[in-house]
């Protein structure tokens, strides 16, 4: 494990002598939404020098950087999961949330209470001068402190958008997933997949592990590895996964070798989700020497593992009502196959809102012959789609069924709910502000004690 610097302290990092520039979280929250003129700009330079003088570079602690266009929060929560049960001391920032800022940033799987970040804030706020952030920015190098002031052994960094010039990337990452690479955020990152590949593999360090969870990644990708000299793995030519008999266990396999046999499937979502811990599997193999992981770890790890919001069924007075963030076209298209092989329902209504900026015809292409009532919303976001111009997209897209729309996600929650029937299916997407909302409105979540 590399050398590490002297852990950061309140007392070192915030003068007291300074009047908290706000009192709650929310209103902390709301600023961030003020303190820079743009809401997303990518550099790197903000965020080192902040990082800078929080003493923060490098990390007292090993980080893992997770990126990709879909899949994500799944290798977060089950590289998370593993590595708690193996002993250590974990650290998580994950982006956007479900329904609070708090489960951004964790440690061993509890979400950061508001007395905590609102320290870390201040301790912010006092280190950057004169320099803005952004909302992302200043979340990300909130994470970074908390988890020093935590001392994790390790802390699992989710990218929020491309890699090469996101946040999380300002530090050395002792290794780097990719879980896949397809078309998102082309207005940042480019409109084909040998562009975007190109920004997501910037998070790769030269003689450092890197894992790439997509079996044809494009070929920028392996490019920027070689040209770095990363330790690359890529499923599919380097590791797999192999269906057990059952059709729920499997094995991890590397090579000729079979090291891991009769693995849990991971609880949440479906197919995709063999990939992905296999993928993990992969990168925690990769970091043996820096952090051992015994067998038993990665068993419990994978049967333990907890991410909402994928494909999440609740059935409710004969309903079956499924939760999933899909957002883009590739996440639709695995949604849409997830439902293919279940049983089909009497009828499909669905709950639908999304961003102003994805690709709402690739996304409802997939869904738009089966759906027998939309009930579109207004996210409750800036850069939220109106439930008018969404509504005008899904009849472009050739739906068949009627479409209501509706002021937010509980308003069409309510509808759907009023008129589904036993042996209906309510399918709820579109993004993380979709699917948050509904889940709230319906009483299928609740604060943590």
């Amino acid at each position: 494990m590399r050398d590490r610097c002297p852990t950061p302290t309140s007392r070192t990092l915030r003068p007291k002598s300074k009047v908290p520039r706000f009192a709650t979280l929310s209103d902390w929250l709301a600023w961030f939404e003020t303190l820079h003129p743009k809401k997303i700009d990518m550099s790197l330079g903000r965020v080192s020098a902040v990082l800078d003088a929080l003493h923060l570079k490098p990390p007292p602690y090993l980080c893992i950087t997770v990126g990709g266009t879909n899949g994500k929060g799944s290798c977060v929560a089950i590289l998370e999961s593993v590595y708690v049960r193996a002993g250590y001391r974990v650290g998580a920032f994950t982006s956007p949330h479900l329904w609070r800022f708090n489960e951004r940033i964790r440690v061993d799987g509890a979400d950061s209470a508001d007395a905590e970040l609102i320290d870390l804030f201040e301790a912010i706020d006092d280190a950057r001068g004169e320099i803005s952030l952004t909302y992302f920015e200043f979340s990300a190098v909130a994470a970074l402190l908390f988890f020093a002031r935590r001392a994790v052994d390790v802390a699992i960094l989710e990218v929020g958008m491309g890699g090469r010039l996101d946040a999380v990337n300002a530090v050395d990452a002792e290794a780097a997933l990719i879980a896949s690479i397809d078309i998102d955020h082309a207005e940042w990152l480019g409109p084909d997949r040998e562009s975007i590949g190109r920004e997501k593999a910037g998070i790769m360090r030269g003689g450092r592990p890197a894992v790439i969870g997509d079996r044809a990644p494009p070929a920028s990708v392996v490019r920027h590895a070689a040209a770095v000299g990363a330790s690359l793995k890529v499923i599919g030519r380097d590791f797999d996964f192999v269906r057990g008999p059952d059709g729920r266990s499997w094995s991890y396999a590397a090579g000729n070798a079979v090291p891991y046999a009769s693995l849990p499937a991971v609880p949440f979502s479906d197919e995709v989700q063999y990939s992905n811990a296999a993928s993990c599997i992969a990168l925690v193999e990769s970091l043996q020497q820096a952090l051992p992981v015994g067998s038993a770890a990665i068993v419990e790890g994978l049967a333990s593992a907890e991410l909402r919001g994928r494909t999440e069924t609740i059935v409710r007075d004969g309903v079956e009502w499924i939760f999933d963030v899909a957002h883009n076209p590739a996440a639709a298209r695995i949604l849409r196959e997830t439902l293919d092989r279940r049983p089909p329902a009497k009828r499909t209504l669905a709950v639908f809102g999304a961003m102003h900026d994805k690709d709402h015809g690739g996304v409802l292409a997939h869904f738009v012959r089966e759906v027998e009532h939309w009930y579109v919303a207004q996210v409750d976001s800036e850069r939220g789609a109106s439930a008018a111009s969404l509504a005008e997209q899904i009849v472009s897209a050739g739906a068949r069924g009627e479409i209501t729309t509706h002021d937010d996600v509980a308003a069409a929650c309510a509808a759907a709910a009023q008129a589904a029937r036993r042996g209906d299916r309510v399918l709820v997407f579109g993004s993380f502000y979709t699917v948050g909302p509904a889940m709230a409105a319906l009483r299928l979540y609740s604060l943590p004690s």
